[in-house]
């Protein structure tokens, strides 16, 4: 039967197992700080398992303490990668201080001659209060995605796993009994549950990320050319699907040129990215925007016969120029000319949108800041 000495080698193995493995996914890929911190804490958790295990051997007291330290170390460094990946960066010094007590306890119970089932059952309190708290983070938010809330669920079976120990230890004084060998067997598979979770839950933000970055266009937050297309193109089809109506529409800033060359292609930027923020201002939420490079954007409005389409343009038009002043700029006001069509039954989105640029152009040689309505798709007779 299996007994708590084995028990400890096995986590001690397993966990300096997750850290190497994490250490080795950090190589082939960009390595997140909660990652970083987590990898720490789990080889510093398998390292103190480890001299926990030798210490009967090497007879030394010194080594109990510093390893019961270090086992509650990594336990800490584990939680402020948990604070980091969920947005709670600034609790990290709180996360310290909460852990001095915890130090300090196991100091006390050293130097007041706890026995090492004593001490042993003090650093597993601690660490089941821990991954109570950890739980609780996961699972606090209603809209959290599955896999962090299966993860949550298994924190807190994790947590009841040790409080399970804690009561069979001490009612059979660390002895081995079939009840303790199945609380290491569940302690140890949620365990390595929870290693992978944490593991998978960093790999999902990469992948989101990676999937905003080839979507979005990084200055504007807007959706990028290929995006925007492929949007558009969706919900062409669902429009034609569903005999709806769709507008498109071409836009570009005004004497945007003169705004870089004149002030400079930081200044640019910047009024790109106000002309973005007073666009999504105004738009409705399945309405599809993208930049197409430049100074100009294109939209589609899903559901949107002519008139409804000019009045989102002229409503577009003049939030923009009552968008704020530049700071570097600031004799510049920004405006904004748009070209209108309708997406004709059947009309490749390519051809519609270059229609929408050639009344674009008209809306600019008529003395820009305005919108012009484009000319309808020519019918083969």
């Amino acid at each position: 039967m299996i007994d708590i000495q084995t028990f400890l080698l096995a986590l001690g193995v397993g966990n300096i197992a997750f850290g190497l493995l994490m250490a080795g996914y950090m190589r082939e890929a960009d390595s997140s700080p909660p990652l970083r911190y987590w990898m720490w804490g789990r080889l510093a958790i398998g390292v103190a398992q480890l001299c926990w295990w030798f210490a009967p051997h090497l007879e030394l007291r010194l080594v109990e303490a510093l390893s019961a330290c270090a086992w509650l170390g990594g336990v800490t460094l584990e939680i402020v990668a948990n604070c980091l990946f969920f947005g709670f960066g600034r609790l990290r010094r709180a996360v310290y201080l909460f852990m001095l007590p915890s130090w300090m306890a196991v100091g006390y119970a050293v130097a007041t001659g706890a026995s090492r089932l004593q001490l042993t059952e003090l650093v597993s309190f601690i660490m089941a209060l821990s991954v109570f708290g950890s739980a609780l983070v996961l699972l606090r938010p209603r809209q959290a995605p599955l896999l962090q809330r299966l993860i949550g669920v298994n924190n807190l079976l994790f947590g009841l796993a040790i409080w399970a120990w804690l009561g069979f230890a001490a009612g059979n004084q660390g002895l081995a009994t079939p009840a303790l060998g199945m609380a290491y067997l569940a302690g140890y598979v949620l365990m390595i549950v929870n290693g992978f979770g944490f593991l998978l839950l960093c790999k999902q933000k990469d992948d989101a990320l990676m999937r905003r970055l080839a979507t979005v266009d990084g200055l504007t937050g807007m959706l990028n050319r290929r995006a925007f297309f492929e949007r558009a193109e969706g919900a062409r089809l669902l429009s034609l699907r569903l005999r709806k109506p769709i507008a498109l529409l071409m836009l570009d800033i005004d004497h945007f040129k003169l705004l870089n060359d004149g002030y400079g292609h930081g200044c640019g930027d910047e009024a790109l990215k106000i002309f973005a923020d007073t666009a999504r201002g105004v738009l409705r939420e399945h309405d599809v925007m993208g930049r197409l490079g430049g100074e100009e954007f294109a939209l589609a409005l899903p559901g949107t016969a002519l008139e409804g389409a000019l009045e989102a343009a002229e409503r577009l038009r003049i939030a923009v120029t009552e968008a704020p002043v530049l700071d570097c700029a600031p004799g510049y006001r920004m405006a904004v000319s748009i070209g209108v069509v309708m997406i004709d039954a059947g009309e490749e989105l390519t051809a519609a949108l270059a229609r929408a640029d050639h009344a674009l152009y008209a809306a600019k040689t008529g003395g820009r800041n305005r919108v012009e309505v484009g000319a309808p798709m020519l019918r083969r007779a």
